[in-house]
């Protein structure tokens, strides 16, 4: 089972090194590639550091709207127990992570390691060079609906992310027909959330679709393989 957590934030600014903090933390499960429902979402106060107007433009999240909020000293260990170990999905990680690990820094606690993170907007670089590779841009080269996202918010921008990431793996085929029921005939096969794959036994034998005549001719062709011959194990 491959566990994944895609992560966003939201911050009152750019420079978390000269005191901007984050407002906003979303995470969302993936397992096997497919979100799982699971979600971890805060909005955090800034303590004494307001939101930049240009900030709050992009976002739409106010200082007095995270006056009532809790602090990231206050939420960091359940934030750690969602991620647990798995490997994050982040877009643009430089920027997160930068803003992550200095809050971290300010609890006392040891940062993330930039090695456990893949960046969607690398992979994005890579496979489409060209550009544009923004969230957004993204989500309209892959027909994903991104029509809700008038702001941006960091559990919005995980849920398409989780999209994107599948996109940009090229797993999106591979994971809508595991995750479809295939309804013709009996004996279908369908995957759920874990990955684990669920067998419907058939209600009604198949016809055989062997003629006696073609048993026949088998059995004389494996005749002519020897004694040692693998055949002979399954007559």
């Amino acid at each position: 089972m491959l566990r994944e957590i895609v992560l966003d934030t939201e911050t009152t600014g750019l420079d978390a090194v000269n005191g901007d903090r984050l407002i906003e933390l979303g995470c969302v499960e993936l397992v096997n590639r497919v979100p799982t429902g699971h979600e971890f979402h805060r909005f955090l106060n800034p303590e004494t550091r307001d939101v930049h107007p240009d900030a709050m433009r992009i976002h739409g999240i106010s200082t007095e709207f995270l006056r009532d909020k809790p602090f990231f000293r206050d939420v960091w260990p359940e934030f750690l127990a969602f991620i647990g170990n798995a490997p994050l999905v982040i877009h643009n990680a430089p920027f997160d992570l930068g803003f992550l690990n200095m809050e971290f820094e300010r609890v006392g606690q040891s940062a993330i390691d930039p090695a456990r993170v893949t960046d969607t907007l690398q992979l994005a670089r890579r496979k489409h060079p060209a550009g544009p590779n923004s969230l957004d841009a993204l989500c309209k080269r892959y027909g994903i609906d991104n029509s809700k996202r008038t702001k941006h918010g960091a559990i919005m921008d995980s849920l398409l992310l989780a999209e994107v990431y599948v996109e940009l793996l090229g797993e999106r085929q591979a994971t809508l027909s595991l995750m479809s029921s295939n309804n013709v005939g009996q004996g279908s096969r369908t995957v759920s959330a874990t990955g684990r794959t669920r067998v419907r036994q058939r209600t009604v034998t198949l016809a055989p679709r062997l003629h006696p005549s073609d048993e026949a001719k088998h059995a004389v062709f494996v005749a002519t393989l020897g004694p040692e011959a693998r055949w002979r194990k399954y007559r």
